[in-house]
């Protein structure tokens, strides 16, 4: 059996109940139990992570992040479920787990300065900058990015900071990180992000042209420099876009 098949086995929906007479949502509650059911897949699925699941900070940043104040709002009604949401321009928000499990292998500390390309609905820095002491956050799609970056201020995320632009060439300027999380499937792991990570640095990337192909890699740079790679797991991610994403372009 695979390992996809094997994850999917764990996938169960938590079912959130709309809230009678009117009543406003228990977000808290449906956010608790969402937290539960991650740890709980984590704790069925340690393969992935090489250890008995997710470390107390990721989930404490999972319970701390409001996920339905990310999601368009014909789909509050389903902000906690462990799903991936749809959040329009052919995007989606990431299933709450695979979130945990990109932010847990990346090893987060609070001193650390992360990369992530792909702001997206701006979830996944949300949970990051909840964890490091800087986000720096890039969206090619330039709506998507402008929307995130209002509501991670509205949200007071100070510490996360979002441009637009074409995540495959990293963010020079701001390099070297101690992290990067890519949130978009790439054809190849992008040269000038392994070149960006700090001696010691950690990677988590979705790789594969096609979306039933795709499999999460940790990429690891040692303290030599010398770069080691691993699969984690099967996914499916949207594609990373933009003139460094195409299968045919060189790789610097």
């Amino acid at each position: 059996m695979g390992r996809a098949m094997r994850a999917a086995m764990f996938l169960v929906l938590t079912t959130v109940i709309p809230a009678a007479g009117g009543a406003e949502p228990d977000f808290d509650g449906q956010r608790r139990r969402m937290v539960e059911e991650v740890a709980a897949m984590a704790r069925s699925t340690s393969w992935e992570l090489g250890r008995e699941g997710f470390s107390p900070p990721v989930l404490r940043a999972l319970g701390a992040v409001p996920r339905h104040r990310f999601v368009p709002d014909n789909a509050v009604h389903a902000a906690y479920r462990n799903r991936p949401l749809s959040i329009g321009l052919g995007q989606t928000i990431s299933q709450p787990y695979i979130v945990a499990l990109s932010a847990e292998l990346i090893d987060p500390k609070p001193g650390h300065n992360v990369l992530e390309v792909g702001t997206g609905s701006g979830y996944q820095a949300a949970i990051l900058a909840e964890l490091v002491q800087t986000v720096y956050s890039i969206e090619i799609v330039e709506p998507l990015g402008r929307q995130a970056a209002d509501r991670l201020a509205a949200l007071d995320y100070r510490n996360v900071e979002v441009r637009i632009g074409d995540g495959y060439q990293g963010w020079p300027e701001k390099a070297p990180f101690d992290g990067i999380v890519v949130t978009a499937a790439a054809p190849r792991v992008p040269m000038p992000l392994v070149e960006q990570l700090k001696p010691g640095g950690r990677m988590v990337i979705p790789v594969g042209r096609l979306p039933d192909e795709q499999e999460l890699l940790l990429v690891v740079k040692r303290p030599d420099g010398v770069v080691q790679v691993r699969t984690v797991i099967s996914v499916r991610f949207v594609p990373l876009t933009g003139p460094g994403a195409d299968a045919n372009a060189p790789t610097r």
